[in-house]
């Protein structure tokens, strides 16, 4: 059996020793922890010198009070914006994300949680590295730099959790690395915890372990129950973000703008081969280029080669208005396909490479939300046939992603979630006294 150290850090790491992770391509891995051993040492130790050494220099002044709040922890722009609903409805609560973390645009918005004090942990690095190879073999040694990185989150979040004694924890992620350290602080602490879930999730995702989960829709409550055993209370409350967009659905009865979402797994010189097929052969067509917001590729070669192209830039337009502006997407394995067929746009799954991973990642495909186009020409044919006429109705494809999808309840997730949560931190404020 591991040491309850490297039990921890093999809890907290994960999605990181999962097939699907592993057998990512190594140019896809290879971005997030170098293939050659010295890169990754440098990367550990730049890691260390720069963001760690910086942060006992960089002072924290949160705005908002922490002690006694209710915590809405965030991890990225996404997270931030599926939460904010929470925030603008309760007083009490505070949206945080630990000290450094790239939240996009909403950077100044966010309160931090100090982690000064992590330096005071790498000294577990041989213990834990040694304790997981026995477990994970050389998987472990691959990726002894995301092993570093996670190391220490867990003790600094208990010693903030005691400090300020939140009164719950929200999480709109359950599978980064520091979710799952304050997921576990909280567990220690018997600080309540709950979880909306913020985009479509996939069975390499960990247990759901929270004491209260809002899910979307039942596609969710079917995979977390094949990552596991589902723990505490489980409510399906359909799509919080979406609401102030449900009653707006595209009514176009063709199609004549598309949008084309890339992802960071996406192949540069197959994005060009299609945006240049696409401009060739559908010159009536309005085409709108959107990369992932975490993508840091330079994408300006494509507006040269192509002014026609229109962009967005995911850092700074919300995904759902980009999906007003069109009729129309075409994207590989992204959760835009479920919110843009949730306006009532057609959406077609067309892998961007020749890598077999993570094939129809979350399932679409096999579950019908999406056609599939697998080459250029059964994209073309796709699009022709939409552009001749569009379905009024095609949103219900969604109803298995989103249970309030036809029901009175329709656009009003929002307020359905605010109604479980206040009852469920009421419920557990009496069992606390």
């Amino acid at each position: 059996m591991p040491s309850p150290l490297t039990a921890r850090l093999r809890d907290i790491l994960q999605l990181r020793f999962t097939a699907h992770f592993t057998s990512l391509p190594e140019s896809f891995l290879n971005k997030i922890s170098p293939t050659n051993p010295l890169r990754r040492l440098l990367k550990v130790l730049g890691y260390a010198g720069l963001r760690l050494v910086g942060n006992v220099f960089q002072p924290i002044h949160n705005p908002e009070q922490l002690r006694g709040a209710v915590w809405l922890y965030v991890v990225s722009q996404n997270n931030y914006e599926a939460l904010r609903f929470i925030r603008e409805a309760r007083p009490d609560s505070v949206l945080l994300a630990g000290q450094g973390k790239e939240i996009g645009r909403y950077n100044p918005d966010v309160n931090r949680l100090s982690l000064r004090r992590k330096l005071l942990y790498y000294w577990q690095l041989p213990v834990v590295l040694a304790g997981l190879m026995k477990v994970e073999g050389q998987v472990a040694a691959r990726f002894f730099d995301l092993i570093f990185n996670a190391i220490g989150y867990y003790e600094v979040y208990v010693r903030a959790v005691r400090h300020y004694r939140p009164r719950a924890i929200v999480f709109a992620n359950d599978h980064n690395d520091d979710s799952r350290a304050l997921l576990l602080a909280a567990r220690t602490c018997g600080v309540p915890t709950a979880y909306v879930q913020h985009a479509s999730v996939s069975v390499s995702f960990p247990p759901l372990s929270f004491d209260l989960s809002l899910l979307e829709g039942q596609d969710a409550l079917d995979k977390y129950r094949q990552c596991g055993p589902v723990q505490g209370r489980v409510e399906l409350v359909g799509m919080p973000k979406a609401d102030a967009f449900l009653g707006e659905k595209n009514q176009s009865p063709t199609v004549r703008r598309v949008g084309l979402a890339v992802n960071t797994l996406d192949d540069t010189d197959a994005i060009s081969a299609l945006a240049t097929y696409l401009l060739r052969k559908f010159p009536t067509l309005t085409f709108t280029f959107r990369p992932h917001p975490g993508d840091t590729r330079d994408f300006a070669f494509l507006q040269r080669q192509h002014p026609e192209l229109l962009f967005s830039d995911a850092r700074q337009q919300h995904v759902f208005n980009f999906l007003q502006a069109q009729d129309a997407l075409i994207a590989a394995d992204t959760s835009t396909h479920l919110e843009a067929t949730l306006l009532n746009l057609v959406s077609i799954y067309y892998r961007l490479g020749t890598h077999q991973v993570a094939y129809d990642y979350y399932g679409y495909v096999a579950r019908g939300l999406v056609d599939e186009a697998a080459s250029p020409e059964q994209l073309g044919e796709l699009l022709r046939r939409y552009q001749q006429h569009k379905p009024a109705d095609h949103y219900r494809r969604a109803a298995y992603y989103n249970a309030t999808l036809g029901t009175p309840d329709e656009g009003r997730s929002q307020q359905k979630a605010l109604a479980l949560l206040d009852e469920w931190l009421a419920n557990t404020a009496k069992t606390q006294k």
